[in-house]
């Protein structure tokens, strides 16, 4: 079984590129309306092993999106998520991480992309479980999330985080 998720997106090239970075593979298919005239509609297609995901991307206008709050990508450990994390920010995508978080009813660990329509992915592991009566953790974790995206982007992203070997990093991770 695959799970298949379709994204209209506003640029293809951007999204393609995007993509390519936070999934570390190229997609099967990619049709740019900028080269080549004949074709009417951008279209790429992620076809990902670990873990298993049809992505497809489908270039169009639009104002807003639907209803999709986020998307995930759950994985067995702090460390597959720190894995992540890294592969991200060497791909030089913008992370925001949440460690030891309670949301939607689970403790858990995690980072977070947005891509260039605004999308917001998380690799995450639940370390533990939250009883909903005992709980009040709602699951509004991607709002907040946003929020500080949108407030790194907005101060451009200078300087906001150090590597582990001391040198400053921009638009890379700001955690």
């Amino acid at each position: 079984m695959k799970v298949h998720i379709s994204l209209n997106v506003k640029d293809i090239g951007e999204s393609v590129e995007f993509y390519q970075k936070m999934l570390g593979i190229k997609p099967l298919k990619f049709i740019d309306p900028r080269e080549n005239e004949k074709v009417k509609n951008g279209y790429a297609k992620f076809d990902v092993a670990d873990p298993p995901l049809n992505l497809t991307l489908n270039e169009g206008k639009f104002d807003a999106g639907g209803s999709l709050s986020h998307l995930g990508l759950q994985v067995a450990s702090t460390e597959d998520v720190l894995k992540f994390k890294q592969n991200w920010i060497n791909a030089e995508l913008l992370t925001v991480d949440e460690f030891g978080v309670d949301c939607c009813y689970a403790n858990q660990d995690k980072t977070w992309v947005r891509d260039p329509d605004g999308n917001e992915w998380e690799a995450f592991v639940v370390l533990s479980d939250l009883a909903p009566e005992t709980s009040d953790a709602s699951c509004a974790c991607s709002t907040k999330v946003s929020e500080h995206i949108a407030k790194v982007v907005d101060a451009g992203a200078a300087e906001c985080c150090t590597s582990a070997a001391g040198d400053t990093k921009t638009a890379a991770s700001c955690c």
